[in-house]
Order: structure tokens, then C-alpha cells, then sequence
């Protein structure tokens, strides 16, 4: 469990300091630079992922049972992977209707994958994954907020096409997930496929 604490800490931490430390971000890029301060962002950010796979991998070894989720709770996470996977698509695809109604689809697409599995899971690593992630989302998004307001931050005006590619892309990207990438990547099919 240490190691996924430790990748969740680094990788939380580095994706945490527009939110609790911004002048500082601000400060280090000013003096080193975009392109290194990118670099060390993206070092760290790599460490961590290691670390929270490794950990997590170590962790499912030995479960800790918290609860059992209620019949059918997989099912209601892999509807809200759905929602994920859309929001996720809007974060990249252009004049969407979805990320200029939302301004942060990427981090609520987090916050709602975050949700779903702590639903469908009841081990103490997955409280702890997931968790971990929901309560930085939520954090993330709030100061995303604010930081547009204060900004004066505008969206453009999303497009009936932009959209919808948003929503087909993340469809298929939820589908190719559920009927292959779950189980390759992370071993458990989400729905018994």
C-alpha cells in the first residue's frame, strides 16, 4: 500500500499545484522555462503512474475487503464510464457543445470514473485509488472554476457537429474499453465479457 500512497502523492501532487500552489507553479516556470518545467512535470507525473499501477497491482494481491458492492453495481459503473468516456472525447475535440456548456470535461470525465468505481469496488486499495482521485477532481475542478471567473476565462461556443463527434468518439473509445482494454490492461472484464 505504500507504493500506491507514494505514486498517488506524486502524481496527485504534481497535477495539484495550479490548485494549492499557482504563484509557485508560476514562479518555477518563469525561471526554468516551459519546455523543462513540461519535462519535470512529466517525469514526475510518469513516476507516479508507475508507482499507483505498481502499488495497486501489489495491493489486489492481498485484499483488504471493506464491503461488497450490491448485485448490479458494475453495471450502474459501466454506465457512468460511459458519461466518462464522453466527457473525456470533449476535453480533445474541438467546439463542442459538452466542454463549452462544462469548461473542464476532462476532470469531471475523473471525477465520474473515480465515482463509478468506487460503486462498483469495496477494497481498501480501490477506496484508496479511487478515492484519492475523486477528492482531487472535485478539488481540481472547483479551482478550475474559480480560476476562470477570476480570469474571465470564455469558451467557445460549441457546434451540433463538434459534439457529436465528442459523444461517437466517446462511445466507441467506452465500447473498445469494456470489450478489451479493461480486461488487458487491468485483468478484470467490467462486465463478465
Amino acid at each position: 500500500m505504500a507504493v500506491l500512497l507514494l505514486g498517488l502523492v506524486l502524481f496527485l501532487g504534481v497535477h495539484s499545484t495550479r490548485i494549492v500552489a499557482d504563484g509557485w507553479r508560476a514562479g518555477m516556470l518563469a525561471r526554468l522555462g516551459e519546455r523543462p518545467w513540461k519535462g519535470l512535470y512529466s517525469l514526475v507525473s510518469l513516476l507516479g503512474f508507475a508507482l499507483i499501477v505498481w502499488g495497486f497491482a501489489r495491493a489486489r494481491q492481498s485484499p483488504v475487503v471493506l464491503w461488497t458492492p450490491p448485485r448490479g453495481m458494475n453495471h450502474v459503473a459501466a454506465l457512468l464510464m460511459v458519461v466518462s468516456f464522453v466527457l473525456l472525447a470533449a476535453a480533445y475535440v474541438p467546439r463542442n457543445g459538452i466542454k463549452a456548456r462544462l469548461h473542464h470535461p476532462m476532470v469531471l470525465g475523473v471525477k465520474t470514473w473515480a465515482f463509478a468505481h468506487l460503486l462498483a469496488n469495496g477494497t481498501l486499495a480501490d477506496v484508496v485509488l479511487f478515492g484519492a482521485f475523486l477528492v482531487w477532481a472535485i478539488a481540481d475542478f472547483a479551482s478550475s472554476r474559480r480560476r476562470d471567473r477570476a480570469q474571465a476565462i470564455t469558451y467557445p461556443p460549441g457546434t451540433a457537429r463538434g459534439t457529436t463527434i465528442a459523444v461517437v468518439v466517446g462511445l466507441l473509445l467506452w465500447a473498445l474499453f469494456v470489450v478489451r482494454a479493461h480486461a488487458w490492461l487491468i485483468g478484470v472484464s467490467p462486465l463478465g465479457l
